[in-house]
């Protein structure tokens, strides 16, 4: 996370992705589905993260029913995960994440990752200017694999 105070960045280039992946450990994961889902992205990339050796904590958006996902506790909210969060892996429509934002400024977790083919450029500055980190349309699995896995 960057200091109090700080603003946060976009970051796109190889360096600057390797150095927030290298600071990650726990990765809340917004609109994550279920088990059941399984080929989606929304749950083999979790699935992935998981077996990369990444803390994953379940923020599903729909399944109101289901008490854990990937055998750990889901959480209705960011806010409600007790805790320090590094990352919010976001599978969340660019549309819809306006109604993340209040969440995740409470949260303040030191970065956010916008799935592939998800942007918000509003949503992005409002995060930076809260001093959180931004990287927009990008998959996390790809950029993991590609930069520290290989």
């Amino acid at each position: 996370m960057n200091a109090p105070g700080a603003r946060g960045q976009l970051l796109s280039s190889d360096d600057a992705l390797r150095a927030l992946l290298a600071r990650v450990r726990r990765i809340a994961v917004l609109g994550i589905k279920t088990e059941t889902q399984r080929g989606q992205p929304a749950i083999e990339v979790p699935r992935y993260l998981e077996r990369a050796g990444f803390d994953v904590v379940p923020v599903p958006v729909y399944y109101p029913e289901v008490e854990t996902i990937l055998r750990r506790p889901v959480f209705r909210r960011l806010a409600d995960i007790p805790g320090d969060i590094d990352l919010v892996n976001v599978f969340r429509k660019s549309k819809d994440l306006a109604g993340h934002l209040d969440d995740l400024l409470a949260k303040r977790p030191g970065a956010v990752w916008l799935q592939s083919g998800i942007r918000d450029d509003a949503f992005a500055e409002a995060l930076m200017a809260a001093g959180i980190d931004v990287v927009q349309d990008r998959c996390l699995m790809v950029d993991h694999r590609r930069l520290l896995a290989a």
